[in-house]
């Protein structure tokens, strides 16, 4: 079967998806409408799951393609804050198939969501280079994609209970006020609570080591060094 087989069966299961009340399909209905046997669908994805997370990649890519081309701004909080709505914006424009992309259902993430985490982690990482967050990226990449994910699934599945956008901003900006150390001008030192002080420090060093691939210590090195400082700046702080 050729490439374009592939493309037609893509882009008829992605508008029968758009076009369900519910964003379910059936592969007979998908082999229907692409005028193809069950044998070519299989041959190309492998089962329904892997259809679903082909359409599902298929879709996202025109998002992720955005976030490729935006390029990466001087103020990695500002880019945070952008990707952050770009991603509910996504969401609200995309229902069904932002809800397929995370069904329990999907055993296997898509790459999209795979690709769309590493860019938030790249931003705080560099974030944490200019001392701008309190916790390791990788934690802080958690939290934030957690609740983003979580504001814009209620938004798209709940929208009589969830129906202003304003909600997606303001859980942005609490989440933001924990994770980010304050804004500052480019001209000042970043600067943190006393108690957020040594953690911010060492998620700061620990992106830095990153950045400059171990400095000098060896690999094994490096990744005990990064390991204590995570801990250091993942430590909760004492009530």
């Amino acid at each position: 079967m050729s490439t374009s087989t592939r493309t037609r069966i893509l882009e008829v299961a992605a508008t029968l998806i758009r076009e369900s009340p519910d964003g379910d399909i059936s592969t007979r209905a998908v082999c229907e409408a692409a005028k193809v046997g069950a044998p070519a669908l299989y041959r190309h994805f492998g089962d329904k799951e892997g259809l679903l997370s082909a359409v599902v990649d298929h879709g996202f890519e025109k998002y992720l393609a955005t976030k490729r081309e935006r390029g990466e701004t001087t103020d990695p909080v500002e880019d945070l804050r952008r990707g952050w709505d770009s991603h509910v914006a996504f969401a609200l424009d995309n229902r069904n198939l932002y809800r397929l992309m995370n069904s329990p259902a999907m055993r296997t993430p898509p790459a999209a969501a795979l690709e769309s985490h590493r860019i938030l982690t790249g931003d705080l990482e560099r974030a944490a280079a200019q001392g701008r967050i309190r916790v390791a990226p990788e934690l802080a990449a958690q939290m934030i994609m957690s609740a983003n994910v979580g504001v814009a699934l209620m938004l798209v599945s709940r929208p009589a209970t969830f129906d202003d956008i304003e909600v997606s901003r303001r859980v942005r900006d609490a989440l933001h006020a924990t994770v980010l150390t304050p804004d500052v001008s480019p001209s000042t030192p970043p600067s943190a609570p006393p108690d957020a002080e040594v953690p911010t420090a060492a998620a700061r060093l620990s992106a830095l080591l990153r950045q400059e691939q171990g400095a000098g210590l060896s690999t094994a090195e490096a990744a005990l060094m990064k390991e204590w400082l995570d801990r250091v700046a993942n430590a909760r702080p004492e009530t």
